[in-house]
């Protein structure tokens, strides 16, 4: 019989990815044990919210519309956005703890009190989020998969796209940043079967940067690699 459930009452998710690199320095170390605590966004864990009571998310930002990062990796598109959008509460999820403690730093220096830090699944902390609670989502360069038997293993599948949905509000803009152009096929045929609008009129709609965007390490890496990165801007209805 299959196992369907955690002996704490979790759904049993399987997560492919890395957890923690080979090390971490003292100064990341420190930003963990010092600062991740406070930036929690609330009760995520299943130890610690069995029940998967809602996120205060009121008592976190105040009246603030909120935004979401899904797998932040490094932190600068999160604490750029963070810093030019002090009236917006941001929330980013990321399981690699060594990208969490890259953040932790970046936060630090930018000296940003928007935002708070998920360090694990975001399927965990889409439990625990209020239906209708985003204004915004973000995936950049996620986790391409490239082989084809792990095409299921990508984020834009309905086993995560299904909840991200709940969670946007009518009219909430979700953006997907990829170099991968595989990866640019599934999206568009999967988003819009979860309640979504493309909003691309013309290809320079979606080779274009946007207007607020910082360049990542992913996207320098893609470039240095000469692969086309591709920008996807999609509307809840």
């Amino acid at each position: 019989m299959t196992q369907d459930t955690h002996s704490s009452g979790a759904p049993w998710r399987n997560f492919y990815g890395r957890f923690k690199g080979k090390h971490l320095r003292k100064s990341q170390e420190a930003y963990l044990e010092e600062d991740l605590a406070a930036l929690s966004p609330g009760a995520v864990g299943w130890e610690e919210n069995p029940d998967r009571t809602p996120l205060d998310l009121e008592a976190l930002f105040g009246k603030r519309d909120i935004w979401l990062e899904i797998g932040f990796g490094g932190g600068e598109h999160l604490v750029h956005q963070a810093a030019g959008n002090p009236d917006v509460g941001i929330i980013g999820a990321e399981p690699y703890i060594n990208g969490v403690a890259m953040l932790l730093g970046k936060i630090r220096e930018a000296g940003v009190s928007n935002l708070a830090v998920h360090p694990g699944d975001a399927r965990d902390l889409f439990d625990v989020l209020p239906d209708g609670c985003l204004s915004r989502a973000f995936l950049l360069y996620p986790d391409p998969w490239p082989k084809k038997r792990h095409h299921r293993r990508r984020f834009v599948t309905p086993d995560h796209l299904e909840p991200l949905s709940r969670k946007l509000k009518p009219g909430a803009i979700f953006r997907v940043a990829t170099d991968i152009p595989d990866y640019v096929r599934q999206t568009l045929q999967q988003v819009p079967r979860q309640g979504f609008e493309w909003l691309a009129e013309r290809p320079a709609d979606w080779r274009s940067p946007w207007q607020d965007w910082i360049s990542t390490r992913y996207e320098q890496k893609a470039l240095r690699e000469a692969r086309t990165p591709h920008y996807l801007t999609f509307r809840k209805l």
